[in-house]
């Protein structure tokens, strides 16, 4: 579920972080009613809590997976959560680029298209953290989800260790999970440390 919910949120987020910075006033795209009305709909989705998203999505997950219930339907409201989320993590990762930078690009000759690709590559560390972030974020989204049969170890937390009372199986897949984001933070701080060497 965290995977490919990652993956669909990278793919989707990552223009949409772009236009959000790029489209405010007074940058390469300057168009202030597209941004101010693709920070509306950001916004909005983002003030869905998820469990409610969730259900709400339930029958988009049937339309496109053919059911509402398992990881894979899952995986629908879960890349519709994550996409605004991490797209606002990218907008301010590009937001930290140096604007002289950008403006000494504009300046060479360079299209807009090529400065976007340079953006991406100044901003890599900023694009790293959010992305580690986002994957810690869909562990937590992922485990709640179990409540309403999205299975993995929220389902197990849930079912068998609450409803079941079986206490050292919730304790064990807490543990689990607190385990899973220590490697998933640790991981993506060393893949940050190594993109700043690289810059």
């Amino acid at each position: 579920m965290v995977v490919l919910s990652t993956f669909v949120a990278v793919i989707l987020g990552l223009p949409l972080g772009m236009a959000l910075s790029v489209t405010k006033r007074h940058r390469i795209c300057s168009q202030p009613s597209l941004n101010a009305l693709l920070g509306s709909v950001v916004n909005i989705v983002r003030s869905f809590p998820f469990i409610i998203l969730i259900i709400l999505l339930l029958p988009l997950s049937r339309a496109i997976v053919g059911t509402s219930i398992g990881a894979s339907a899952a995986v629908i409201p879960l890349s519709i959560a994550a996409i605004p989320f991490i797209a606002r993590l990218f907008e301010g990762a590009f937001e930290e680029i140096d604007k002289g930078l950008i403006e000494a690009t504009l300046s060479m000759g360079a299209s807009k298209l090529r400065i976007m690709r340079m953006m991406i590559a100044e901003a890599k560390p900023g694009l790293i953290n959010a992305t580690t972030i986002t994957i810690i974020a869909l562990i937590g989204y992922s485990a709640m989800g179990g409540a309403v049969g999205a299975g993995g170890l929220g389902d197990v937390a849930i079912r068998i260790g609450f409803q079941a009372y079986q206490e050292d199986i919730l304790l064990t897949t807490s543990i689990v999970i607190i385990l899973l984001v220590q490697f998933v933070q640790s991981f993506g701080d060393t893949l940050i440390a190594k993109a700043r060497k690289m810059r």
